[in-house]
C-alpha cells in the first residue's frame, strides 16, 4: 500500500483523481502549507505601527521596485510549493508577516496566482509592527463556514501592567473539498530577549492554541484541526510537549491527541531556518488524530515536507545553506524569505462504483 500511495503522490494533481486499475478506487489529493514571508510590507507609512523601515525613506529604503520583486518572489514559491508531487498550487495556505489585506490582494492577483482563484482571510492584529496572520484557499477546494481572530494576551514578567502586544490566532472552519476542516494559524512571540526569557510568552501561545482545540472538540468530538504557523519554538520545547502534548509517532495515538510530524524532522537535523549555524524548525503543521486513525474514507494525513529548493538557498558567502531572504546583515538581498515553507499533504481515497 504505502509503494502505492508514493507513486499517486509522484502521478497526481493537486485535487486531480487517478484510479488504480487493480483496486477500482481512485485517490485525492490536496497541500496544506504554511510560509513565513519576512515583512511583506506596502511602501506606506502607517502612522499606527512601527513600520517607518519598510518605507522609501526608511532604513531598508523599501520601494514599489523591491516591494514588486517581493510579491514575485512570493507568488513564486507558493505556486511552487508541492509541485513534485502535483501539478497545481496549496489549496490552503497558511501566511504570516503581512502587513495588511492589501499585499495578499497583490499577492493573490500576480500573475503565477491569479488563475488559482485564492480567497483570503485576515483579521488586522494588534502587533505593534503591524504584521498579522492569514489564511489563502482556492475556493474550488475550500468553503469558509466561520472565521475569527482569537487575541492573545500577554503582560510582561517583570512590570504586569505592561501588554506585549501581539499577534491573534486565525481560525477558519469551513468544508475542504465537500469535507469539515478547521485551521488554526498562528504567528507565537519572538524570542527576543532571550530563548529562555521569553519562553512563558510562547507558552501563553501554546495555552491559547490548546483552548481553540478543545473548544472545538467540544462541538465537534472527531474533528480534523491542522494548527499551523510559525511558533518561534522547536517541536521538542515545553510548549509543545507540555502544553500541547505533541506525539512524534502516529502509532499508539489516542483519541483528540495531537501529532507533529515535523519533530522527527527536527531530530534529524532539519530545519526551516537558520541562526549562528544552527537550524532550527518553528515553522510546523501538526494535526489531530482524526487526521491519522485511518478509521473513515475522507481525508487522512498522508506526509509532510519542508520546501527547500535550490533557488530559496543562499548560493554562498558566510550564510551559504541559510534561507536566501530579503534582508540580511548586509542590507539587501533580493532573497524570498529568512524562513523556507513547510506544507503536508493529505490524501483521501475515493470509491469508484462498480459498472
Amino acid at each position: 500500500m504505502k509503494k502505492l500511495l508514493f507513486l499517486i503522490l509522484i502521478l497526481v494533481s493537486c485535487g486531480d483523481k487517478i484510479t488504480n486499475p487493480q483496486s477500482k478506487n481512485s485517490y485525492t489529493i490536496l497541500t496544506v502549507a504554511f510560509y513565513n514571508v519576512e515583512n511583506l510590507f506596502d511602501t506606506e507609512d502607517d502612522p499606527n505601527t512601527f513600520d517607518d523601515d519598510r518605507t522609501p525613506e526608511g532604513k531598508d529604503h523599501w520601494d514599489d521596485a523591491k516591494y514588486q520583486d517581493k510579491i514575485l518572489k512570493i507568488a513564486k514559491v507558493l505556486s511552487d510549493i508541492g509541485s513534485e508531487q502535483s501539478a497545481g498550487p496549496p489549496a490552503i495556505i497558511g501566511l504570516c508577516e503581512i502587513e495588511n489585506i492589501s499585499v495578499l490582494e497583490d499577492l493573490v492577483n500576480s500573475d503565477l496566482l491569479k488563475a488559482y482563484n485564492y480567497e483570503i482571510i485576515h483579521y488586522d492584529s494588534p502587533d505593534e509592527r503591524g504584521i498579522d496572520v492569514a489564511l489563502l484557499y482556492r475556493s474550488s477546494f475550500f468553503d469558509a463556514i466561520d472565521t475569527q481572530s482569537r487575541r492573545l494576551l500577554i503582560y510582561d514578567k517583570d512590570n504586569p501592567d505592561k501588554r506585549d502586544y501581539t499577534r491573534d490566532q486565525l481560525v477558519v472552519s469551513g468544508l475542504l473539498a465537500n469535507e469539515k476542516f478547521h485551521f488554526i494559524v498562528n504567528h507565537w512571540p519572538s524570542r527576543s530577549g532571550g530563548e529562555a526569557k521569553s519562553s512563558y510568552k510562547r507558552e501563553k501561545a501554546a495555552a491559547l492554541n490548546k483552548r481553540i482545540i478543545d473548544s472545538i472538540f467540544k462541538q465537534e468530538p472527531s474533528a480534523k484541526i491542522i494548527s499551523m504557523g510559525d511558533y518561534n519554538d522547536d517541536p521538542s520545547d515545553k510548549s509543545f510537549k507540555k502544553i500541547l502534548n505533541t506525539k512524534n509517532s502516529k502509532l499508539g495515538l489516542n483519541f483528540q491527541e495531537l501529532y507533529n510530524p515535523m519533530e522527527e524532522m527536527h531530530k534529524q537535523g532539519m530545519g526551516t531556518l537558520a541562526y549562528r549555524d544552527k537550524w532550527n524548525l518553528f515553522d510546523q503543521l501538526i494535526v489531530t488524530q482524526s487526521l491519522v486513525s485511518n478509521e473513515d474514507s475522507g481525508f487522512q494525513f498522508y506526509m509532510a515536507g519542508i520546501f527547500n529548493q535550490s533557488y530559496l538557498i543562499t548560493p554562498k558567502g558566510q550564510f551559504k545553506g541559510y534561507p536566501l531572504r530579503s534582508y540580511g546583515y548586509g542590507g539587501y538581498e533580493g532573497g524570498y524569505s529568512d524562513h523556507f515553507p513547510a506544507y503536508i499533504h493529505l490524501i483521501r481515497i475515493n470509491q469508484v462504483k462498480n459498472e
